[in-house]
């Protein structure tokens, strides 16, 4: 579990103002957590959960003691007072906050405080945001709610108001590569999840799974088929590429990788070799390099970011990708 320490080293002023407002009992009874993928949001709002149910915290203390029954139940995921509220499929729905409204009618079962969690706030229904904005509006002194999002800008301005903002600024590649070193995780794979932003326990997962293993290299395979004009690029698609990339995650993370080798080849192009990701590609970077120019490796990085808004638009992933290989087909 992350401490306050060690989000501080990486989230200087959010981590400040959230322990100002422990220090000082100025806790809101709403926060908004903005930032990008991989920044600490979730981390923090539990560190804040944890801090908050703590039964051996100390006066004038931000820290949690982490060795306590709630500190601990927190950290397996079973609080009874702390609820998570994920999207169900593409979105949060209306009858889920209608269930975390109900539970507001109650009682907690060791106390009257709660802690509410919604992650991915953005993704609300309209319904669901219509009504979790009459729920803030009524806010209970020891209840607090954390609404966690990548896109401040889809949440309702209603919402936003009745919230203090926190924000959680995008990490520096080099700060995030240091911490997965540390881990011990290969410096090719810690570059990887550095330029993604990818978090630290998710990065840990990823690079002990050979599906991760296995995915690098199908996308490494889909890029020499769409550079040789005699190679089928849409018959790999099917028989291989969309069999692994099943799920929407999966999917995402398909298309950063091949806009990581894209973005590598524009850097051979600029003779900026230093930004190069993909360390270990750099001879097919090399041979590539006179095959596509500059200009058409833009392209193709226009072509992969249309394909990324596609798929969060709930476009159909095999016609999105049959669209993108096509454009990317030499």
């Amino acid at each position: 579990m992350t401490t306050w320490s060690q989000l501080r080293e990486v989230q200087p002023v959010a981590t400040r103002m959230l322990q100002n407002s422990i220090v000082k009992n100025r806790i809101a009874h709403a926060y908004l957590f903005h930032g990008p993928k991989g920044t600490g949001k979730e981390k923090a709002s539990l560190l804040f959960a944890m801090r908050y149910f703590c039964e051996n915290v100390e006066d004038g203390s931000s820290y949690p003691c982490h060795e306590c029954s709630s500190c601990k139940r927190i950290q397996s995921g079973n609080h009874p007072d702390l609820h998570l509220i994920k999207p169900e499929g593409q979105s949060i729905k209306k009858d889920q906050i209608g269930y975390l409204q109900k539970e507001y009618t109650y009682t907690g079962l060791e106390s009257n405080q709660k802690v509410y969690i919604l992650y991915e706030a953005e993704k609300m229904t309209t319904n669901a945001a219509n009504r979790l904005l009459k729920f803030l509006e009524e806010p209970s002194r020891q209840t607090i709610a954390i609404l966690i999002t990548e896109n401040m800008g889809s949440v309702l301005n209603t919402i936003l108001s009745r919230c203090q903002r926190i924000q959680f600024h995008p990490l520096k590649d080099h700060d995030l590569y240091e911490q997965f070193a540390k881990t011990g995780v290969p410096e090719s794979t810690a570059r990887i999840f550095a330029a993604l932003n990818i978090d630290l326990n998710q990065g840990e997962g990823l690079s002990q799974d050979s599906w991760f293993a296995e995915a690098r290299r199908i996308v490494i395979q889909l890029i020499d088929k769409v550079m040789n004009p005699k190679e089928e690029g849409y018959l790999f698609l099917h028989q291989v590429w969309l069999n692994h990339f099943q799920e929407r995650h999966q999917q995402e993370l398909g298309i950063d990788l091949l806009l990581l080798w894209y973005q590598d080849l524009i850097s051979y192009h600029l003779d900026r070799h230093h930004m190069i990701v993909l360390t270990d590609q750099q001879d097919k970077l090399e041979q590539y390099q006179y095959a596509i120019s500059l200009s058409e490796a833009k392209t193709c990085v226009y072509e992969l970011l249309q394909t990324k808004r596609k798929l969060a638009y709930n476009v159909h992933n095999t016609l999105a990708m049959e669209h993108l290989v096509l454009q990317l087909q030499r």
